[in-house]
C-alpha cells in the first residue's frame, strides 16, 4: 500500500495505508454523530461510507453492501447494537460473519468494554471519538487481526484473548477445533 499523508485541521494523519477500497457502514440514531464519523472517514481515505439509523437498519444495511467494517454505537432507537452485532455474527442471512465491528459509544465504564468483547465486537472507541483514535482503531484492524473463535453455542467472534500464553495448558486453553475455518 503506499504511503501518504492528510491533513484534518491541526491534526495530520500519517496514513500507511490506502483505504480507498475499504466499505464502513456507520450506525448511530445521531445524525450529527453519523456525519462526524463519515467525515473522518472520507478524511482518511475511506473509499465508500455508508450509515443507518438502528441496528436493524445496520443489518438491512450491511446486508445491501457487505462492508468491510462496521462502526456501531451501543445504544439507539429501533435496534441497539449488541442485537447488530449478534444478527451480523449469527444470523444465517448476514453478509459476513467475520465482519470487523468496531463499537463507538459514550459509555466506556470496565463493563462495557467487556460486555462488548463477550458479544463479539473486533475493537471498542469512546465518544467523543478523534480522528487520531478512529485511524488507530482502523490500523489495528489491518495490523493485528484476531482469528475468531467459536466457542459452544455462546460465542462465535474475534478470539477475546489479545495475548497468547503458549505456556498456558489449563481447562479453558483454546483447541485448535475453536478457531473458526476462514475458508
Amino acid at each position: 500500500m503506499r504511503r501518504s499523508t492528510g491533513s484534518m485541521g491541526d491534526f495530520t494523519v500519517a496514513r500507511n495505508y490506502d483505504f480507498r477500497n475499504l466499505r464502513v457502514l456507520v450506525v448511530d440514531d445521531s445524525q450529527f454523530m453519523i456525519r462526524v464519523v463519515s467525515n473522518i472517514l472520507e478524511a482518511l481515505g475511506v473509499g465508500s461510507v455508508f450509515s443507518a439509523t438502528s441496528g436493524r437498519d445496520g443489518f438491512e444495511t450491511a446486508c445491501r453492501y457487505s462492508p468491510d467494517i462496521v462502526i456501531s454505537d451501543w445504544d439507539m432507537d429501533g435496534g441497539e447494537g449488541p442485537e447488530l452485532v449478534s444478527l451480523l455474527r449469527n444470523d444465517p442471512s448476514s453478509p459476513d460473519p467475520y465482519v470487523n465491528v468496531i463499537m463507538l459509544t459514550g459509555y466506556a465504564e470496565m463493563r462495557r468494554v467487556i460486555a462488548a468483547r463477550d458479544f463479539g465486537i473486533t475493537e471498542f472507541l469512546s465518544k467523543p471519538v478523534s480522528a487520531k483514535a478512529l485511524h488507530a482503531r482502523l490500523v489495528a484492524l489491518v495490523e493485528r487481526p484476531r482469528p475468531f473463535v467459536r466457542v459452544g453455542r455462546d460465542y462465535f467472534g474475534p478470539d477475546r484473548r489479545r495475548a497468547a500464553n503458549e505456556s498456558y495448558s489449563g481447562a479453558e486453553r483454546r483447541a485448535p477445533e475453536d478457531f473458526a475455518d476462514l475458508g
